[in-house]
């Protein structure tokens, strides 16, 4: 039987410098440019994808409230069968938010969330 997918990656397009409050993070500038979030799911992936996509949604993880920012698209979306962290240490890029997304991350990947582009 293969393994289901369990990990995502969300690629997100901010078309102009943003300041969004994120969470516990507080209040920070994301500059205009292609992004990607790596993500995963214990169960129902399709369910957390839907909820990712959906524009109106309790603001509780911290690609939520980046997400509910108007200036905010995802552009994309990418399943693994590959733990999170592996997938997300194999994306290049920049981190722009230390913490992001990583708040139970033990891969000390620094941030789930990276700048891949202008």
């Amino acid at each position: 039987m293969t393994a289901p997918f369990v990990t995502y990656q969300l690629v997100i397009e901010i078309r102009r410098d943003i300041r969004v409050v994120v969470g516990a993070l507080g209040r920070r500038r994301l500059p205009a440019g292609r992004y990607v979030y790596t993500g995963s799911a214990r169960r129902n992936l399709e369910a957390r994808l839907r909820r990712h996509l959906a524009r109106t949604k309790t603001l509780h993880w911290h690609i939520d409230y980046l997400l509910a920012h108007p200036g905010v698209r995802v552009t994309g979306v990418r399943r693994h069968r590959r733990p999170e962290c592996a997938v997300n240490q194999a994306v290049g890029g920049e981190v722009v938010v230390p913490g992001f997304g990583a708040s139970d991350c033990r891969a000390r990947c620094g941030s789930h969330l990276k700048r891949v582009g202008p």
